[in-house]
């Protein structure tokens, strides 16, 4: 691949959500570089929502003549500023070493040459200086132009993956996302990691935390396929892995737009691991209680609720087989076979609410207790098969159920 002229690619970069303001406050400021994805993008046709910025010198200092608010984060030296609706990331350029495998690095202050040559891939270790007269540069590592002109994805050195090891799971999203094969003494480099268990050497919440920027990917699918190809996934827990794509796709069709589709991905890639495991391998992973039990419930119990909604003859049936499941597992069962009882309950008959609640039935007279829950359970199931319209049906109903439940 040919660098492009230094104004054509200056214009591009203006062209970007965001930049053009950016560049109007930077102003002719010397030692301040576009990084990374945005760049990669770029150079491969496409654009980028994420600015990310390089700079030889204080971050502070240019976060300051950014202006907007600013957030500072010491522990590397960088800070966000949000401003008029767009965020950009300061970085200062940095070398990097490592105590020992799987830590996080100690870091100083280096120059961008250094800063490019620590990056994860050759294909995001690329630059665009921004200010002064050579505007519009590129910088990249050796390679980097060739690797994107072939669409490979390779580490910088051979201790990459055991500096580093969750670059394994960036390599799984980046090869996801970009479509990009990986180099094969990259490759070769991946398996020898696995095998020496380099990811046993990072902290759970760091392997949960790519998880799950992996997982919000625009299509999560191919990356988390590329985990099972790789390795990464029985790596991180045996039998963690996406095995049937088409079911995937057939789940995520069936999701509405309330769903979690980062969660139902997770639960289709977590279906083969045993029972027992995945609570514990979720929790060692950082996820949050109402995620981890969103993933669970879809990934064990998506056969059973299938069956209930293959045997549901009327809408009461459908709502019992689907009783307390959240919209993900809904989908993975109805996508296992049942895909139109599913869709009906997603589209259409979740969203059935009565007109009566619990108070009306005290006001009645049923006195508190379970018989309060049945009548409305037994009013709901009449008004999803048509048999109560309006509110004085349903109280009949409710009154009735609830009065069998007390004598």
């Amino acid at each position: 691949m040919e660098a492009p002229a230094a104004g054509a690619l200056l214009a591009q970069v203006r062209a970007l959500p965001g930049a053009e303001s950016l560049l109007g406050r930077l102003g002719d400021t010397p030692a301040v570089y576009l990084v990374g994805g945005a760049v990669r993008d770029l150079l491969l046709g496409t654009s980028s929502p994420d600015l990310d910025l390089a700079v030889e010198g204080d971050p502070a200092v240019l976060a300051r003549r950014i202006g907007g608010e600013v957030r500072f984060h010491d522990r590397f030296g960088t800070a966000t500023v949000t401003l008029g609706g767009h965020t950009y990331d300061i970085a200062r350029a940095r070398r990097e070493t490592y105590a020992a495998p799987g830590a996080l690095p100690d870091v100083e202050p280096a120059g961008l040459g250094e800063d490019l040559g620590r990056r994860d891939f050759t294909v995001n270790a690329v630059a665009i200086k921004l200010g002064g007269a050579d505007a519009g540069t590129l910088l990249a590592v050796p390679s980097a132009l060739d690797d994107l002109g072939a669409r490979q994805l390779r580490v910088l050195h051979d201790r990459s993956f055991i500096d580093d090891p969750t670059r394994l799971l960036r390599l799984a999203r980046y090869a996801g996302r970009l479509g990009f094969e990986v180099e094969p003494h990259t490759l070769a480099l991946v398996r020898a990691a696995l095998a020496g268990r380099a990811l046993d050497t990072v902290s759970g919440p760091r392997i949960g935390a790519e998880l799950r920027l992996l997982a919000r990917e625009g299509d999560p699918l191919p990356a988390l396929g590329a985990t099972g190809t790789l390795g990464i996934g029985d790596a991180i827990e045996p039998g963690f892995g996406l095995g049937d794509e088409d079911l995937a796709r057939r789940s995520l069709e069936l999701l509405p737009a309330d769903g979690r589709r980062d969660l139902l991905a997770l639960a289709l890639t977590a279906r083969t691991v045993p029972a027992d495991r995945l609570g514990p391998l979720l929790e060692r992973l950082a996820f949050e209680a109402s995620d981890r039990d969103a993933i669970t419930a879809a990934a064990t119990r998506a056969d059973e609720v299938a069956d209930g909604l293959g045997a549901a003859s009327r809408p009461s049936a459908l709502a019992s087989a689907v009783s307390g499941s959240g919209p993900e597992l809904v989908a993975l069962a109805g996508a296992l076979g049942p895909a139109d009882p599913a869709r009906e309950w997603l589209e259409r008959l979740r969203h059935v609410k009565l007109e009566i609640d619990g108070a009306d039935l005290l006001a009645a007279g049923v006195p508190e207790g379970p018989a309060i829950g049945r009548g409305l359970r037994a009013a709901l199931a009449a008004k999803l098969d048509g048999h109560a319209s309006g509110r004085e049906a349903e109280l009949a109903q409710a009154l009735a159920a609830a009065r069998d439940q007390i004598s």
